[in-house]
């Protein structure tokens, strides 16, 4: 007798649904029986590290300094993968070799694009 093949697939739904809907509905449960609700002016103010807030929350950040981030991380990935090219260098067969180098023109193409677009400019 063989197990008809949908059964895995219904099983495996029903406890990737319970999963995530027991805890949910446990704090839900909690939150409603053992947790009366409390409101007043104290509980409803805004309150961050023990400093009243003042002022607008929503600061604008200059785009650059995203630029600059992304800019750094893809060249700060770039070494992690020169490192074990450069420790391996004398034995490592041409082609080897050649695609380092194909990997290498690629991050200098996207160099020479960011600076073309005037991404690496820092305007104040």
């Amino acid at each position: 007798m063989t197990p008809n093949p949908y059964l895995f697939i219904v099983i495996f739904i029903g406890v990737a649904l319970l999963f995530p809907l027991v805890p949910l509905a446990l704090a839900w449960l909690w939150r409603r029986f053992f947790q009366p609700p409390k409101p007043g002016p104290d509980k409803t103010s805004i309150y961050e590290c023990g400093v009243e807030s003042i002022g607008d929350a929503q600061i604008q950040f200059r785009s650059q300094y995203y630029l600059y981030a992304i800019i750094f991380l893809i060249f700060d990935v770039e070494a992690i993968f020169l490192v074990p090219f450069a420790v391996a260098f004398t034995g490592l067969p041409v082609g080897a070799f050649i695609a380092i180098l194909v990997f290498l023109l690629l991050l200098v193409e996207g160099l020479l694009w960011a600076w073309g677009k005037g991404c690496l400019q820092w305007e104040r």
